[in-house]
């Protein structure tokens, strides 16, 4: 990323943000916080929860996803009469591709 590469910055950040939105955890997990004001935890800490670890084949599957819809997109680019950014879009596709096994 210190290159500059302005096709593998956005893909990589894209991907790395996907990562961490699958780590947090389903608003359906949090506990329902139904309490009185003066029971109410205060202080530093008190609303964190702990994060969701995913297993290197949720972290594939994340990338493959990402990968698959920027393929998709740059279709619909193409179709749009618009090949700049359905290049730019593969290009990206294929950055993330390169991280992914064979």
């Amino acid at each position: 990323m210190k290159a500059r590469d302005s096709v593998a910055v956005p893909a990589l950040r894209s991907a790395l943000a996907a990562i961490d939105n699958a780590e947090a955890v389903a608003h359906d997990a949090v506990e329902a916080r139904n309490l009185a004001i003066e029971t109410t935890p205060v202080g530093a800490g008190t609303t964190e929860m702990a994060r969701r670890v995913l297993t290197e084949a949720d972290v594939l599957a994340i990338v493959r996803a990402d990968v698959a819809e920027r393929e998709a997109a740059a279709l619909g680019y193409e179709r749009a009469n618009q090949p700049e950014r359905a290049q730019l879009l593969r290009a990206q596709a294929e950055v993330l591709s390169a991280h992914l096994p064979a």
